[in-house]
């Protein structure tokens, strides 16, 4: 395993393991999609721009460059990333 593992436990609303129990297990990076831990991953954060942008270009269907443009705007979204910030909150301004 990587050194610096990151786990993406996304089974909701209990996930595969909890945040606390992976970084006792060698976890550096959690994420989940709960709210109630660090770096919730949720499709509001993507599908609102992905498919205003769609709706704007008349993209009849999405491509994987579409997707991927979504995933690096995202990624790009969080200036100084930390170990419990991956993941911009859809709250945040």
């Amino acid at each position: 395993m990587n050194s610096q593992p990151i786990i993406f436990a996304m089974a909701n609303p209990n996930p595969e393991i909890l945040p606390d129990e992976a970084k006792a297990g060698g976890a550096y990076i959690v994420a989940t999609g709960r709210s109630d831990y660090p770096n919730q991953v949720n499709n509001v954060l993507v599908f609102p721009g992905l498919f205003k942008g769609a709706l704007k270009a008349r993209i009849k269907q999405f491509t994987q460059h579409h997707f991927l443009t979504a995933a690096y705007a995202l990624a790009g979204a969080i200036a100084q990333p930390t170990p419990d910030a991956i993941i911009p909150s859809p709250l945040a301004e």
